[in-house]
């Protein structure tokens, strides 16, 4: 009967703390920053409608473009998704919906696939000293790092 008691009384203080800790909890998620930023990451061609569809959560679940900032980097195998000539229809579309997001192109990656800025959809810019670089200046300015 005893040991019963005693564990009762775990029982108790462990939910008594579970609660306390989830109160506070909520609260910390709903003091988000006034303006979050973002870089996602994307190298791999099997991800790029997943990414896409983060970002277009992301906005969503901030309440609006206006309320994060994103930039999208892009090199390797990932980047042939957004060549002009090969991108399929809702790639294009997805992307078309992100008004005021940074695309850049890992210019390694283009010197490699033969291509240059016109190959690529609307909105991209190159950035020659790599994605790889442009991600950890992003970082070093304050973004946050996604790479889903």
């Amino acid at each position: 009967m005893h040991r019963r008691n005693i564990l009762a009384g775990f029982a108790a203080a462990g939910g008594l703390i579970g609660a306390a800790l989830g109160s506070a909890r909520a609260e910390t998620f709903a003091a988000a920053p006034a303006k979050m930023k973002v870089v996602y990451h994307l190298n791999e061609l099997g991800k790029v409608d997943f990414v896409l569809g983060n970002i277009r959560n992301h906005i969503d679940g901030m309440g609006g473009a206006d309320k994060v900032t994103i930039a999208l980097v892009v090199h390797g195998p990932a980047l042939k998704a957004f060549h002009t000539a090969s991108a399929n229809p809702e790639t294009r579309r997805k992307l078309g919906g992100f008004p005021g997001i940074e695309l850049a192109a890992c210019g390694n990656t283009m010197k490699a696939q033969e291509i240059t800025l016109k190959d690529l959809l609307p909105g991209f810019a190159v950035d020659e000293r790599g994605g790889v670089v442009r991600i950890a200046e992003l970082q070093m300015q304050g973004y946050a790092y996604l790479r889903p």
